[in-house]
């Protein structure tokens, strides 16, 4: 539980000096004639007047799209929907509730509708480096079709391929060059082997792929030449005819060696002819399948206007007819990939991986079914998500794998020609989406990369996609404070969202404002399935609308508040048995959800009632004040009723924020003290010096303070302290002050009154507490019944100042004075009293002011008589 910003607190304490009566004479608040001050009853509520409705149940109106209460936020989107220059994206700010989402979704569903021409985008692979998929755009369902005819495609040649290479026709060819082609090489051999065998040598096999080798013939027999010098030992040969045999060797091996190179010259240009053979029977079906994928892929339609020069998204026939051209040369150089027989039906498949990926399509983006620009709300923007990925997979040999079929769009490529609405908190807070998002939006150019901040747990993917130009709006719903943020510190933000569309948490009140009041009713019943709402249970709920806004002329635009508050008055309804919600259901569901939600006031308040915390509520003290804190626990906030006091002496201190001195204050509390302190020098340093010594102190406080609405009561608390007045504890006061005296107006000013009018009603209202609010704030009033009817009653009172003296003279039944030419206060009034006070405290300190040795001043007899003052009522 923490106290909101601007919710100060007041106490009041009552202390005397010794050797000085403080004491002037109590205050009897049951005395005092009724102030000018106090604020009728009609003025602390707004209620809505019962002849602005012009039906008896909601079931009477009709249901209108209209957005109501944002007229300045509709303009900006409008406007920013209807420009295409770059940059030109929406941040939507304001408070949740306010219809942002709605609001946008309403929009952007009206403009949708216009005629759009969108592209189906593709994947497919680059045969020239596969590292690098080539992007296709097709017309609007083009893109599967074209996958379907490829997957056609390769299965028709994996199918016919290998029936065309074995036709009876295609084997004869065939069988004709493999034969003609060995019988020319066979012949040459023949030939040199008849003249070889007679010259003595002849051609032996050593192996089954071995080249035939030359080898001598001595005694019939064919011998290795290494052989020869061990024969022409043994005196089976000359060493002269083994020098001819070598010799005739050697010449008749070049001449085998080059037989051989013919033939496989031959070997080349038979596989050539083969490779034509093959070319002759699958490149007519190919190119004939191919050019009908092509016709088919030609969808008639016009290019988008030219953007900044250059033409968007338009179907490139030269791009589809390179790949295909590519797709042709690769099956071409490469028929073997459909010789072989798929397996007929039953048999096993062995290959997981499908041999024919290469010649797949990858269809990123398939809009057959989309006639309307596309809307996309990205609830989950991480990085993935938005901007696509590349999946990998663990192939057979360990490795990480990824190619152009394992990559996938994001929410940025769906909505291109359309609209992408995300979260500026769920986007800021996911790892490189900011960074990306900016990138993206400012070259009109998507880059799918994987690179999202996880996929480094796996290594790099290798992948580097073309890039995608895109045409999109995004639209960025967040918090004013995050707005702020980002157009402080990124000098880029302002560049890729030119227009902020910002939601005002309230409406102006007048008659049209209640009306669509009235229709929002309607609409919220109709969509929530709830019972009609007769005229009293509209007024009902108009009015709380006019307590959220906190102020008498506007109305909440928060409208989940109100859409939970119908639901649970049409709970309440049901179980009364109503068939219409009316206007006691409405305040049923008020009460019941306050008293959900308000366990931690009921502590404190119950602390309060039993003396924990002290508060009194009826008498009077001086220097101690009751003031008014606002709690926030979340969905409940409410006020609490807290002690304020302040102590003087003698001194030059100066005035000591305890809570400061103790780390407690916060800034702006901070502030406040040092404008208390200025506001005495101006009203009482003019012709003296202000030297004192005082503290100011929130009592019972434990937790952190900030905020200046209690400045006017610390004011009073020290006007008290110093004039010897007591205040009366039976009110409680709120407000901050200036340097003039001027008290200013306050934030939490309903739950401020409410918190310290339970305080008193716990102990029994006396009929003369009340509270001091500024008068600034009189618009701002919305009180609940109990405490309106409590004022009516004369049990409770609201009194509005202006000025510190205004409140002064409240507080204390005394008028607060004005100052004469010299600057002096007249002695029976709070300023006389305060002024003397104050010279008094300069005297005593100048008196016992240290010497400039460090030495105490000796003292000094009293030099005139004590004064005495008359008592109140002894006139």
């Amino acid at each position: 539980m923490k106290r909101t910003k601007g919710k100060g607190i007041k106490l009041a304490g009552n202390h005397g000096r010794r050797g000085r009566s403080r004491a002037i004479g109590a205050l009897d608040p049951g005395t005092l004639d009724p102030s000018p001050l106090e604020v009728s009853p009609e003025r602390l509520v707004w209620t809505c007047p019962t002849d602005c409705l012009k039906f008896d149940t909601t079931d009477d109106l009709r249901v209108t799209d209209g957005i109501v209460g944002q007229s300045r936020a509709v303009d900006a989107l409008n406007m920013a929907l209807e420009i295409e220059s770059i940059g030109y994206n929406v941040f939507v700010s304001g408070p949740v509730g306010t219809g942002r989402t709605t609001t946008v979704k309403n929009l952007l569903e009206s403009t949708r509708a216009r005629p759009t021409e969108l592209d189906d985008k593709c994947y497919v692979n680059n045969f020239r480096d596969p590292d690098q998929p080539r992007l296709l755009c097709l017309p609007a369902g083009k893109g599967q079709e074209f996958r379907s005819d490829m997957d056609a495609f390769v299965d028709f040649l994996v199918k016919n391929v290998p029936l065309l290479l074995e036709s009876d026709a295609y084997q004869q060819r065939r069988q004709a060059i493999v034969d003609g082609y060995k019988e020319r090489g066979g012949a040459r051999v023949r030939e040199f082997e008849k003249r070889v065998l007679a010259e003595g040598f002849s051609l032996v096999q050593t192996g089954p792929l071995a080249r035939p080798e030359l080898a001598p013939i001595v005694e019939k027999q064919p011998v290795s030449v290494d052989a020869l010098p061990a024969l022409a030992e043994e005196g089976k040969l000359t060493a002269e005819r083994v020098g001819e045999i070598k010799a005739r060797y050697q010449e008749l091996s070049g001449e085998l060696a080059a037989i051989f190179k013919e033939i496989r010259d031959l070997e080349k240009e038979a596989r050539d002819a083969l490779a034509k053979l093959d070319d002759s029977i699958i490149r007519p079906v190919v190119e004939e399948r191919l050019a009908d994928i092509e016709e088919r892929c030609h969808g008639r339609r016009k290019n988008h206007a030219p953007k900044h020069g250059r033409h968007l998204y338009c179907y490139d026939p030269k791009a589809m007819h390179d790949y295909l051209a590519e797709v042709k040369d690769a099956i071409l150089t490469r028929p073997d990939a459909f010789r072989q027989r798929p397996p007929a039906d039953g048999e096993p498949v062995a290959a997981p991986i499908d041999p024919y990926l290469e010649f797949r399509v990858n269809v990123l983006v398939d809009n057959s079914h989309t006639r309307t620009a596309p809307v996309i709300f990205e609830t989950n923007p991480n990085y993935k998500n938005l901007f696509g990925s590349i999946d990998r997979v663990w192939d057979r040999g360990g490795q990480w794998r990824a190619d152009f079929s394992r990559i996938k769009a994001g929410s940025v490529l769906r909505a291109d020609h359309g609209f992408l609405v995300i979260n500026a908190l769920d986007a800021l807070t996911e790892p490189g989406v900011w960074q990306a998002l900016k990138r993206t939006l400012r070259n009109r150019q998507l880059e799918i990369t994987g690179g999202d901040p996880y996929s480094a747990l796996f290594g790099a993917v290798g992948l580097k996609p073309e890039p995608v130009a895109i045409d999109l709006k995004v639209i960025m719903i967040g918090d004013p404070q995050i707005y702020s943020l980002l157009a402080g510190a990124d000098e880029d933000f302002k560049k890729v969202f030119k227009v902020r569309a910002d939601f005002d948490w309230v409406m102006d009140l007048s008659e049209e404002a209640v009306a669509d009041y009235a229709q929002v009713v309607k609409a919220l019943c109709q969509k929530e399935k709830l019972r009609p709402f007769d005229r009293s249970g509209v007024l009902g709920v108009i009015e709380h609308g006019a307590r959220l806004a906190g102020r008498q002329n506007k109305l909440s635009t928060r409208f989940n508040i109100i859409t939970e508050l119908l639901t649970e008055a049409n709970h309440w309804a049901g179980k009364a048995g109503a068939k219409a919600v009316g206007y006691e259901h409405v305040r049923q569901a008020i009460d019941r959800r306050r008293d959900r939600v308000r366990l931690s006031e009921v502590k404190l308040q119950e602390a309060i009632r039993q003396g924990t915390i002290f508060i009194d509520v009826t008498g009077v003290k001086a220097g101690q004040v009751n003031g008014l804190a606002v709690y926030d626990t979340g969905e409940h906030a409410f006020g609490i009723p807290t002690r304020i006091t302040a102590k003087t002496g003698v001194g030059a201190a100066g005035i000591i924020n305890i809570e400061r001195e103790a780390q407690l204050s916060g800034p702006t509390h901070d502030k406040g003290v040092f404008i208390l302190a200025g506001y005495l020098r101006h009203k009482f340093a003019s012709r003296q010096p202000l030297i004192l010594s005082a503290s100011i102190c929130f009592e019972q406080s434990y937790g952190g303070v900030d905020g200046d609405s209690a400045s006017s009561t610390e004011v009073y608390a020290l006007l008290s302290d110093l004039s010897g007045l007591p205040i009366r504890q039976d009110l409680a006061v709120t407000g901050s002050v200036n340097q003039l005296g001027e008290v200013q107006p306050i934030g939490g000013v309903n739950w401020k009154i409410e918190g310290f009018f339970e305080a008193c009603q716990a102990r029994g209202l006396s009929g003369k507490q009340g509270v001091l609010i500024p008068k600034a704030n009189l618009p701002d009033l919305m009180l609940r019944p109990e405490v309106v009817a409590a004022v009516k009653d004369g049990k409770f009172h609201i009194y509005a100042v202006s000025t510190i003296d205004e409140g002064v003279e409240l507080l204390t039944g005394l008028p607060a004075g004005r100052a004469d030419d010299r600057g002096h206060y007249p002695r029976e009034t709070v300023s006389g009293r305060v002024m003397a006070r104050l010279a008094e405290l300069a005297r005593l300190y100048q008196d016992f002011k240290p010497d400039k040795n460090g030495k105490d001043k000796p003292k000094k007899k009293a030099a005139r008589p004590e004064r005495k003052l008359p008592r109140r009522g002894r006139r």
